[in-house]
């Protein structure tokens, strides 16, 4: 019985061409028909829609707010008057969030205007204590119910031993253009243990 003939690979030709004919549609699908913006993430996006849902049962509208450690702060002759208020978030808020954020202790001053343009951003500037030195700041939310707003300050606990140089730390938080409707409001800016509060006139 003759043995048989050992095959011959494929000429290295005809692989790049399959791999071309293959690549080449399936770049071009995913590029043409991804959606923009971020990718998916499972948990992140399941767990932030369960969030809002929660939220609008009870009737809070949430928004994102720009936080950073201002260079220049503010300075406080348009501010409205604020006064100190009990800390911690009301019990429908606290109920619809799934990871309650991480409060100042205290928030020991801020520099707000008493009204504001609907058409225009708003700064909230405020100087607060934190709990220790181990906390950053992540951000922050505003929840709007009727004539309520709750500002959320949210901090971030640092990793290692990293610290932060001072428990004091003094915040801007801006909420975007078109964000509020016009009206009256009392606004509450939140710290685990003291509040302030003021009013605010949006026009």
């Amino acid at each position: 019985m003759p043995a048989s003939r050992p095959q011959k690979p494929w000429p290295m030709k005809w692989v790049l061409l399959a791999i071309i004919v293959v690549i080449v549609p399936y770049t071009y699908l995913t590029l043409h028909y991804r959606k923009p913006g971020p990718a998916f993430r499972p948990y992140e996006d399941t767990k932030n829609r369960a969030v809002t849902i929660r939220l609008l049962s009870t009737g809070y509208q949430r928004i994102a707010l720009d936080a950073t450690r201002p260079a220049d702060p503010l300075r406080s002759a348009a501010s409205a008057p604020s006064a100190p208020a009990a800390g911690g978030l009301p019990s429908a808020l606290t109920g619809a969030l799934i990871d309650p954020p991480i409060l100042p202790v205290s928030i020991d001053s801020v520099i707000a205007p008493a009204s504001a343009s609907a058409s225009q951003p708003y700064a909230i500037q405020f100087t607060c204590t934190l709990a220790d030195n181990k906390a950053l700041l992540a951000g922050g939310h505003l929840y709007r119910r009727d004539g309520e707003i709750i500002v959320v300050p949210s901090f971030e606990a640092l990793g290692g031993g990293l610290q932060a140089r001072t428990r004091d730390s003094v915040v801007l938080l801006t909420v975007p253009a078109g964000a509020l409707k016009p009206g009256s409001y009392a606004v509450t800016l939140a710290g685990s243990r003291t509040s302030r509060q003021w009013s605010l006139q949006v026009h």
